[in-house]
């Protein structure tokens, strides 16, 4: 954690930030108005979230993160780019979901690059796992969208396997994985990683039931 981000993190937290507790949240009281209701699970350094609050000013999201850094990070993008549309909550993400979550109350659910834990013997350490995606199903509204984005293949396979097995959800690629959308900025992390040949997967899905 640089300077920077600490200073920042103390500084704008209270301000963009909700403290974790075990009441769940309004998102119209939060943002101060109605809109499309989006979770951001591990955002990392915040790039790919403040873009897509910055290109989708509609949109309430809701990003979740344990790590200070990033914290501090996306609140300098908060600044910098003078967003509105994002809140932060510095806390586990299924804790978040257990407790500050409505069920039934979002429209999507972004994964991006998640922890790939590539040892084996940790692959049970993943988030990708039928226990979380059952929580998470609780929690959208039919119609929402659950698009997670992986560059491990062994993982990539294993959320696809994961996710189609959800009779909740329909993959919208059909079968396999989807195209990178237009809603997801490409990273300069990612943009990099293409260049070298590493290929990124992305999976879309949609809840059409219970």
């Amino acid at each position: 954690m640089t300077e920077s981000q600490r200073n920042t993190r103390a500084r704008s937290l209270s301000t963009w930030g909700i403290a974790y507790s075990t009441e769940t949240i309004d998102f119209k009281e939060i943002f101060g108005r109605p809109g499309p209701q989006i979770l951001e699970i591990g955002f990392g350094m915040g790039e790919t979230t403040a873009e897509m609050a910055r290109s989708h000013p509609e949109w309430n999201l809701i990003g979740a993160e344990v790590y200070r850094a990033g914290v501090g990070a996306l609140l300098s993008r908060i600044e910098k780019l003078g967003l509105t549309n994002i809140r932060i909550i510095e806390h586990d993400v299924v804790e978040i979901l257990t407790h500050m979550i409505a069920d039934e109350s979002l429209d999507a659910v972004h994964i991006y690059f998640p922890d790939p834990w590539p040892k084996k013997r940790h692959h049970k350490r993943r988030l990708i796992q039928p226990a979380f995606i059952r929580l998470l199903l609780r929690k959208l509204k039919e119609g929402a969208i659950v698009h997670t984005a992986t560059d491990w293949p062994d993982y990539a396979q294993q959320m696809l396997e994961v996710l189609t097995a959800e009779s909740a959800l329909a993959n919208l690629a059909g079968s396999g994985f989807s195209e990178r959308p237009d809603w997801r900025p490409l990273t300069k992390f990612e943009s990099r990683g293409l260049r070298l040949g590493n290929p990124v997967a992305d999976l879309i899905f949609k809840k059409t039931g219970q």
